[in-house]
């Protein structure tokens, strides 16, 4: 029998998980069945299994992938250093939940995961442990500003850190819901808050 490649592999995968998408947006998880993965998909039963054995290894997949590019900006900023303002980097977040957002409902999928996370200790603890590598992140670039007197020093790093956290899940829960022309201009506002010395300012 021919070798199936790494590449065969990882297209299965992403190919079950769009599938998974297109049906918890449609009828929320706990609706879903796994039949209805397996026609969703095009795939057999024993295709699916063999990249996810439950749907909750699906819906902890779609959480770290929705996750993974906000997780990367970070990491870039904080390690490099680029001296982007802290509005700066909170509005290129912003961007790329918006974009994800129209390419694949990023938003929408995100209010269905926090929800199963209220039930789901392993989604919960896995949702914590990426928020968490996202705060570091911001923590490193927090203090890299308070440094250079662009952020107030008689603030913990850690509290700023969360504050410039939390508008993540106002904004996204926004998309989710409401019509894009309410937040269309967030980003420029964060900007506009935040402006640090990187902007001149």
């Amino acid at each position: 029998m021919p070798k199936v490649t790494q590449q065969h592999m990882d297209a299965r995968r992403e190919q079950i998980l769009d599938a998974a998408r297109r049906c918890f947006l449609r009828d929320g998880f706990h609706s879903t069945s796994m039949q209805d993965l397996f026609a969703e998909s095009g795939l057999s039963a024993g295709a699916v299994y063999r990249h996810f054995t439950s749907k909750d290894e699906m819906i902890l997949a779609i959480a770290e992938e929705n996750m993974s590019d906000v997780l990367d900006i970070t990491l870039t900023v904080a390690t490099n250093r680029q001296g982007q303002s802290m509005g700066a980097v909170m509005a290129e977040l912003l961007d790329v939940i918006r974009v994800k957002s129209v390419e694949e409902d990023v938003a929408g999928l995100a209010v269905l995961v926090w929800g199963e996370a209220m039930r789901n200790p392993s989604l919960a603890r896995k949702l914590d442990h990426l928020i968490g590598r996202i705060r570091a992140n911001l923590v490193t670039l927090v203090r890299d500003h308070q440094e250079r007197g662009g952020l107030p020093a008689d603030v913990t790093a850690e509290a700023i850190a969360s504050t410039m956290l939390s508008i993540l899940p106002g904004y996204i829960l926004q998309v989710a819901l409401l019509d894009p022309a309410v937040v269309a201009d967030v980003p420029d506002a964060v900007r506009a808050l935040w402006p640090g010395p990187a902007d001149g300012r």
